[in-house]
């Protein structure tokens, strides 16, 4: 497998008008522009956009320019893709700081200097200078049929839940990101099929040019559930080495040969296919911290994870400042409020070895959540 075969295979669902056109066009030599956006809903990124991040890698190590778009202003609505219930609105101030670390983040994968940096952009930079009158022009290329026929819609609708007018308007944003930017090709997960093709409809429309679409397939378990990605389960890329060995060590065994094609850079010939499903979670949370941080890093975060569940003894803690539970969401230790109440009320939080009963207050010492995360607050 070449290069380019590897670009349109690995981790790929769909390729949009279709693979072969997108080929020829890579073969021919062209230098693509291309974008994935990111909306900065959380203070981290999590481990379900590092799929999005390693295709965006492969693009640039071809050559073509990258762009890594911060969502700041479509981050304020919220996508309400797959979303049973509304999305609380963010201002431009809070998705500002929430990505504020974002880069730092994902530099080992992305290089955002060099002969063919990355490009960081902010789609506030254009979209707030769009008057009325433009947002009503960009309205006129969509139908109110297309809008409500999304499965999550009629599930809202069934259930009595309300939709509301702005929650229209994110594909319609989203979709000027690619004229603004006047890009060859956005690529986004496959939840965001809709997202991408409303880019594909204004970029017809209004610069009389083809994009293409490329989905990046959904790392999910067996019953359809997203993996390191969702609230209840999410895996921030903020989080310390031992926390997110720790976790990738919590991977359902069905999702191992995914998450090597989905979320690292092994070769697919070198992608093991059998074995035991402990040793395989470590080679798979060892390669994804080696990446995210050192080779070094990863062989610490190892050892502690066998120190402290494999042989029971008590794990290295990491040691932060923090007054109240929205602090530790915002360190990434726990995904939501929601989750840590859920925690708490399972007798899975102990504060100095004894089971705390009371999710609403923090107080000084030795964090035990869950059986991976050992937290020292001060």
């Amino acid at each position: 497998m070449d290069k380019i075969d590897e670009l349109l295979t690995r981790g790929v669902e769909n390729i949009y008008p279709n693979r072969e056109s997108l080929e020829k066009v890579l073969r021919s030599g062209k230098k693509l522009r291309l974008y994935q956006g990111f909306d900065p809903s959380m203070p981290s990124l999590h481990l379900g956009n590092l799929v999005g991040v390693q295709k965006l890698c492969q693009f640039q190590e071809l050559g073509h320019e990258v762009i890594f778009l911060i969502g700041d202003f479509t981050g304020m609505i919220g996508d309400p893709t797959d979303k049973s219930a509304t999305r609380q609105m963010l201002t431009l101030e809070k998705t500002t700081e929430n990505a504020k670390t974002w880069v730092s983040q994902i530099d080992k994968i992305l290089q955002f200097d060099g002969p063919n940096p990355v490009k960081i952009m902010r789609n506030s930079d254009w979209n707030n200078k769009l008057n009325f009158e433009d947002v009503i022009k960009l309205a006129s290329n969509f139908t109110l049929q297309q809008m409500i026929e999304r499965d999550f819609f009629q599930e809202r609708i069934k259930a009595g839940k309300p939709i509301f007018l702005h929650e229209f308007l994110y594909p319609l944003v989203q979709g000027y990101d690619s004229v603004a930017m006047n890009v060859d090709l956005e690529v986004g997960g496959n939840d965001q099929m809709f997202n991408l093709m409303a880019g594909r409809t204004l970029m017809a429309s209004l610069k009389h040019k083809e994009k293409f679409c490329l989905t990046t397939k959904l790392l999910v378990d067996n019953a359809g559930s997203k993996v390191g990605k969702t609230a209840g389960n999410a895996l921030f890329l903020a989080a310390t080495p031992n926390d997110l060995f720790g976790g990738i060590m919590s991977f359902p065994d069905e999702v191992l040969g995914s998450a090597f094609e989905l979320l690292t850079k092994i070769p697919m010939e070198r992608v093991p296919t059998s074995g035991h499903p402990m040793e395989l979670k470590k080679q798979l949370a060892h390669e994804i911290v080696s990446e995210l941080h050192s080779n070094d890093e990863a062989d610490r975060a190892q050892e502690n994870f066998e120190k402290t569940f494999q042989k029971r003894e008590v794990g290295e803690a990491q040691e932060i400042k923090a007054e109240s539970v929205e602090d530790l969401i915002s360190k990434g230790i726990v995904a939501s409020r929601s989750e840590w109440k859920r925690l708490v009320d399972q007798g899975a939080v102990e504060l100095d070895g004894n089971i705390i009963k009371v999710s609403n207050e923090l107080k000084p010492g030795t964090y035990r959540i869950g059986k991976k995360i050992f937290v020292k607050i001060r």
